[in-house]
């Protein structure tokens, strides 16, 4: 598949001109087709004018509008900033169209993936460099960038919200007071009445919203499709304070979408899901694909009987059959994300039932380390929140009380009986385990689903559900709990606190590398020992796995804040790029992971573990429901450092260690022997020792059979069992018969996927 991007370039490009425009709720209505591999259906978008360009008066107005034409000069004359798609590239595969055909034509004509016939048209809304550059139609008409990729987009209007029933008590506030009736203007002051709502009318909101969508539309808009973008206009409307603010876009996905992944699931059935691509939703529904944008969304999926559609919203569906054969599952959110978090996956899913309530009750209460390990989170918890208002579980007394939020397991029929013996049992351990280290869970419910065996990772979080891979359920629990405990610490670090720049991926996994271990050993409720064993065991595994990817990859890809002192700036209009977000090495790298799990670890032993882990429950009050940059929580953590235990640490100091070179940390090369000392990591070495000297036996008496008794090998964790392959690895030559004596002695067919 050509990405159609300057091959010198590998940075993703986020597009939309979130300055002039934010999104702030999706209402998609979707059908998905198995034959044809399509997901087909509308989407309507509802605006705020963006932050530097909103209206407040007709002197305001003229202010605006001035702002806005010098932008565009400015921007019209100057390079762009964003490396994407040279011209001729662009211009080559621009759709257009200004609604002269419809039906069966329309359709036809918006797939092919070239010009439109209307010649006309074509050289009106021509193809750009520059996102936001405007000069190039001919005319100072305003045009809306979405970020887009890999779909057909058939129709764009206009949404005549003020045809609504009831919609008129939203043009009777005072605010309104003098503002011209006109309807377009009407329109948009519906919008913004509806998008501002107080969070304790978010059901009435969500009412509207769903209203609202259905309204009949009232004017196409001209739009253009890009490589990486939709961009959208109407004649004559020049500011983003007059384009309307509710629009619909009729569009379908392709087979070849990079957003969803069209497959078997392991009982042979059809099914599609999200997989966690590098270019995220576009090529699912046209969105605005920069953090800043944060949104709620409801979604209706319509599929055939047979079907189970699981998403990302807060409400556990219920399938409403329509017709004979048809489905239809909705879902909502009422907590403002970023477009990218949106997951689905539409497959033949079982529901896997808990056969022993009476095991998962004494697990739910518990309260031994049910409860979190400071009373003082409670007083937290009566601050104000800092984040856009929301309908907030930290605000919630019954939900700041809940150890373990409501959860259901999916799987293939065939994979039912694996998830019966570990993961269900593990679940409300380690959701109670992370209650106990981070308070509140943010999000109020947990569905997990045993994705297809073509997923390329063991796990991916995103809110309300959770994504596993196969490999997780076979070997025992270790790995199952670890990746499930990785995956539940997301829903603090990576959802409810995101970070504000996306290059900026180790404060959402290297704190949940970080705090899985956490969760894990209290899950275990294992003693201070067992744990500090456990924990510098995985240190040196981590450790030698970050020693071997540095030297094997590019310099430039193990930085992880690449953009240094830029890191979270955004062009005029709101576009960004993530760097090196399509590089495809990057997708199988792990330095993200591994340096900001040493970085956190190292900070937490400068501190100490009860003062490092109430400083995150402290940063997860304050930051919920927001996005950061690594200052941010490094700040907020050496102000609560008392001087004697601090060593000199500043934000400039990690930022020069840590997080602005490549390599090897400094600190981190000087504590790399140490772990070696641990009994774990000895014993280990004990018995790598005797599988060294039965090799040499074996060797020199090939022809003699040694007695199976000759030798004792003790029984080793996972943990223990990788670590002694790969130091065996080491070893120039093992002769087969120590690999079938391997074999024996672990059972290694029966371990789990890492060892």
């Amino acid at each position: 598949m050509e990405t159609q991007l300057d091959p010198m370039k590998d940075d993703l490009p986020l597009m939309a001109n979130t300055s002039y425009m934010l999104v702030k709720h999706y209402v998609l209505d979707l059908d998905v087709d198995f034959k044809s591999k399509v997901i087909e259906g509308s989407i309507v978008l509802f605006f705020e004018t963006g932050s530097r360009y909103r209206k407040t008066s007709s002197a305001g107005k003229e202010c605006c509008q001035s702002q806005f034409d010098e932008t565009r000069k400015m921007r019209a004359s100057e390079p762009c900033h964003i490396p994407m798609i040279n011209a001729s590239t662009c211009s080559s595969k621009t759709e257009y169209n200004d609604f002269a055909v419809s039906g069966k034509e329309e359709e036809a004509t918006s797939d092919e993936n070239s010009n439109h016939s209307n010649n006309e048209q074509a050289s009106e809304i021509s193809s750009s460099k520059d996102c936001c550059d405007i000069e190039n139609h001919g005319n100072k008409d305003f045009l809306l960038v979405l970020d887009c990729c890999d779909l057909s987009v058939l129709k764009v209007e206009e949404v005549d919200v003020a045809a609504v029933s009831g919609i008129e008590k939203f043009t009777r506030s005072a605010k309104l007071t003098g503002v011209s009736k006109e309807l377009e203007n009407l329109r948009n002051q519906i919008v913004h009445e509806l998008v501002t709502l107080p969070a304790d009318r978010w059901k009435e909101q969500r009412y509207y919203f769903t209203h609202c969508s259905q309204a009949p539309g009232c004017g196409e808009l001209l739009f253009s499709t890009g490589t990486w973008s939709l961009e959208i206009r109407k004649s004559g409307i020049q500011t983003p304070a007059d384009f309307p603010h509710a629009i619909r876009i009729w569009y379908k996905t392709k087979p070849e979408g990079r957003s969803v992944t069209w497959t078997t699931d392991q009982s042979g059935r059809p099914c599609v899901y999200t997989m966690g691509s590098p270019i995220n939703n576009r090529a699912l529904f046209p969105c605005q694909e920069p953090p800043i944008a944060l949104s709620t969304w409801q979604a209706s999926v319509r599929t055939a009987a047979g079907f189970v559609v699981l998403m990302s919203g807060e409400n556990s569906a219920e399938p409403v059959q329509l017709r004979e054969g048809i489905f239809s599952w909705y879902y909502y959110v009422s907590m403002p994300m970023p477009a990218s978090t949106f997951t689905i996956a539409v497959g033949c899913w079982q529901e896997v039932k808990q056969q022993s309530f009476k095991q998962t009750a004494s697990i739910e209460t518990n309260t031994e380390f049910s409860l979190p390990s400071s009373q003082t989170d409670f007083r937290w918890h009566e601050e104000i929140c800092g984040h856009v208002e929301y309908p907030c579980r930290f605000q919630n007394p019954a939900a700041r009380l809940q150890a373990v939020i409501p959860y259901r397991v999916f799987a293939p029929w065939c994979l039912m009986e694996s998830c019966e013996e570990y993961l269900l049992q593990l679940i409300p351990q380690c959701l109670s385990a992370a209650y106990a280290t981070l308070g509140t869970h943010p999000f109020s419910r947990l569905d997990v689903l045993i994705v297809p065996s073509n997923f390329s990772s063991l796990g991916m979080a995103s809110p309300h559900i959770i994504f596993l891979s196969q490999s997780v359920l076979p070997g025992g629990s270790h790995l199952c709990g670890t990746r499930l405990c990785h995956e539940i610490a997301h829903a603090w670090f990576g959802l409810a606190i995101g970070a504000r720049d996306w290059t900026e991926e180790w404060i959402s996994e290297g704190f949940a590398t970080f705090l899985e271990d956490v969760f894990w050993a209290r899950a275990q409720q294992l003693s201070h020992d067992e744990i500090k064993g456990q924990q510098e065991l995985k240190a040196l595994l981590r450790w030698r796995r970050l020693r071997d990817e540095v030297q094997n990859s590019e310099e430039e890809l193990q930085v992880l804040r690449p953009k240094k002192e830029s890191t979270g700036e955004l062009s005029e209009s709101g576009a960004s790029v993530v760097k090196y977000g399509l590089k495809a090495e990057k997708t199988f790298m792990q330095v993200h992971y591994l340096k900001g799990y040493f970085l956190l670890r190292s900070l937490a032993r400068t501190i100490g573990e009860v003062s490092y882990l109430a400083s995150l429950r402290k940063f997860v009050v304050k930051f919920h429901g927001q996005l950061v940059l690594s200052q941010d929580f490094l700040s907020m953590l050496l102000e609560d450092i008392p001087k004697q235990k601090g060593s000199g640490l500043t934000v400039e100091s990690i930022f020069q260690n840590w997080l602005d070179t490549s390599g090897i940390p400094k600190p981190l090369l000087e504590e790399g022997e140490t772990w070696k000392e641990c009994q774990l990591v000895q014993q280990v070495s004990g018995e790598v020792t005797k599988w060294i000297q039965t090799n040499r036996r074996i060797r020199k008496s090939s022809k003699k059979k040694m007695k199976q008794d000759e030798v004792v090998f003790q029984q080793l964790l996972p943990d223990q069992l990788v670590l002694l392959l790969e130091y065996l690895l080491e070893e120039k030559t093992l002769c087969p018969r120590i690999l079938q004596c391997l074999e024996r002695a672990y059972q290694l067919r029966e371990q789990d996927a890492e060892v």
